[in-house]
């Protein structure tokens, strides 16, 4: 099972699944439009070839439930955009703590062989040192990551207390297609795309370790059969950084247009909440799983920024897309 299967990650994580050939679950936040989020967007070739529950992750029977007949469970489903984890903080810790512990109560309960738990680059903060090994100390710069520390340490708790078969994977700074508004790139190249000249972003200074979304699924995919990381957190990252402002001056350059890049006080974080450096170090993966990314340093970005700009440009994709104002 997959939760959190309606989301960016997720979805793309659900469809690889189901190609490998996997019984797969697809666990969907409920909601009266019965939406299946970007799984009502799946490769044709792929639906009605999963199955679907929809429930809430803080929901603990609902979890339990939906568990009930499964072996593994990757556990995606998160509140995820930091200024919103400003304005809303109890959400973050209902949704992303409570929820994991549901997540991993339920596959003590039942017996499941693995639970694959998804933690974040941002638990580590501003870096002190680079690359990012695991043994990076963590620093909650906002609610949002303060929950996710605390998710993974319950989640690791379970392992630790019970031999749950618990394993945190960290992925840095995922993009791809079906990524979110709130997250930089979709922020530029769905400005570019419907005509601004003017691109209005937050800070330009800090720089990310950005992963194409096909290679982060795949950590996923390689975490479900690996005993190795079982304990532990294992890294995702692509070890290699840029800026966001050098981000959004490769984007404009492979969208073939010139633009001014404006920083706006209202996109800025709280100044000692900006988490200004973030590189990965993915040896840890390597040794453990096997996996490396498949798009590396700035050809390997080219590449992914290149696939994700071309589903943006499809109409019907940006149309989705609220890009005249700052989402959340």
């Amino acid at each position: 099972m997959v939760t959190g299967a309606d989301g960016f990650i997720g979805s793309h994580l659900v469809e690889r699944l189901v190609r490998l050939g996997h019984d797969v679950r697809a666990f969907v936040f409920y909601n009266s439009n019965n939406s299946w989020g970007w799984l009502d967007d799946c490769a044709p070739d792929l639906k009605g070839h999963f199955d679907v529950f929809a429930g809430d992750i803080r929901d603990f029977h609902g979890v339990r439930n939906a568990l009930s007949d499964r072996d593994v469970v990757l556990h995606l489903a998160a509140l995820i955009a930091i200024p919103y984890s400003y304005r809303s903080p109890d959400a973050y810790v209902e949704t992303n703590v409570r929820g994991t512990l549901n997540v991993v109560q339920a596959a003590r309960d039942l017996g499941l062989s693995k639970v694959v738990h998804t933690s974040t680059s941002e638990v580590y903060g501003t870096a002190r040192f680079v690359p990012i090994t695991e043994d990076h100390p963590l620093q909650g710069q906002s609610p949002y990551s303060a929950t996710k520390i605390g998710a993974d340490h319950i989640a690791l708790s379970y392992h630790a207390a019970f031999e749950t078969p618990v394993a945190v994977i960290r992925p840095f700074n995922t993009y791809g297609p079906r990524q979110s508004a709130r997250a930089v790139i979709p922020t530029i190249i769905s400005q570019i795309a419907t005509g601004a000249r003017q691109i209005r972003l937050g800070a330009l200074s800090p720089t990310r370790d950005f992963s194409y979304v096909a290679d982060t699924v795949e950590g996923f995919v390689m975490a479900m059969s690996s005993d190795a990381v079982v304990g532990c957190v294992t890294n995702l990252g692509s070890g290699f950084e840029t800026s966001i402002g050098d981000t959004a001056r490769l984007i404009a350059e492979l969208m073939n247009a010139d633009v001014e890049i404006v920083s706006e006080a209202e996109r800025l974080r709280p100044r000692n909440s900006e988490v200004e450096r973030l590189l990965s170090s993915n040896a840890l993966a390597r040794e453990r799983m096997q996996w490396s990314p498949s798009l590396r340093g700035i050809d390997g970005l080219r590449q992914g920024l290149t696939k994700t700009i071309e589903w943006f440009q499809e109409p019907a994709k940006l149309a989705l897309y609220k890009a005249n104002i700052y989402n959340l």
